[in-house]
């Protein structure tokens, strides 16, 4: 019996099913394992938001679409193995990619304590070994050289970038996960900063437009 198993008994029962649709539509095969981790994880947000306030999103079958089908969107351009998840959260969607690529190696970045310790239990309960939760401002964290540095919901794609200058290495690639409106941003991106690429991502069962900006050091 998976040691998950009470935990994801306090699960409505529309979510698994909701889940693994969702995870269908985006092509993305998990094995049993990985299900029961994506499923504890919901349980976990859900439990600890009622108490910490997480995140706004209080249905949990809305947490499945906006928080884990959100993360796992991106996964198709994710390569680490070295990635870096700047402004975290609740370990958004750094968690999420992990345990669905359990080749990478991710550290979660936060300044705010309750979201920092919520990624720690969550680590602790979903056995993640390659998930390394810290607290930190970003512009005082010290290290360097991740092969991407991703943001979901962090701050402008300016100030991302500007703070974040010194984490990819030679070869490193920021991955911005934004709204339809980042036009704009784009224009104003420092110099030494280039767009690479530019997906959009359709979630599973949410209507609203999202992309993913691929930024690299280089030329304007």
């Amino acid at each position: 019996m998976s040691s998950l198993n009470p935990l994801l008994k306090t699960l409505p029962a529309s979510v698994a099913p909701r889940l693994d649709q969702g995870l269908s539509q985006l092509g993305i095969a998990v094995d049993e394992h990985q299900r029961e981790q994506l499923l504890g994880l919901l349980a976990l947000l859900h439990k600890w938001n009622r108490a910490y306030n997480l995140t706004a999103v209080r249905d949990v079958n809305d947490m499945v679409s906006r928080h884990v089908l959100d993360s796992a969107v991106v996964l198709p351009y994710v390569q680490g193995p070295r990635l870096l998840d700047v402004g975290a959260g609740p370990g958004l969607p750094g968690i999420v990619l992990a345990i669905l690529a359990p080749e990478l190696d991710v550290t979660l970045l936060d300044s705010n304590g309750k979201k920092v310790r919520f990624q720690r239990q969550a680590v602790m309960e979903l056995g993640l070994k390659n998930v390394s939760p810290v607290q930190a401002r970003v512009e005082e964290f010290e290290n360097d050289a991740f092969d991407q540095v991703i943001s979901r919901a962090f701050a402008s794609l300016v100030d991302f970038v500007t703070l974040t200058r010194q984490l990819p290495g030679a070869e490193g690639q920021w991955l911005a996960m934004k709204g339809p409106g980042a036009d704009e941003e784009l224009r104003d991106l420092p110099p030494g900063i280039r767009l690479h690429q530019r997906h959009l991502l359709e979630v599973p069962f949410e209507a609203a437009q999202r992309q993913l900006l691929i930024l690299t050091p280089g030329r304007s």
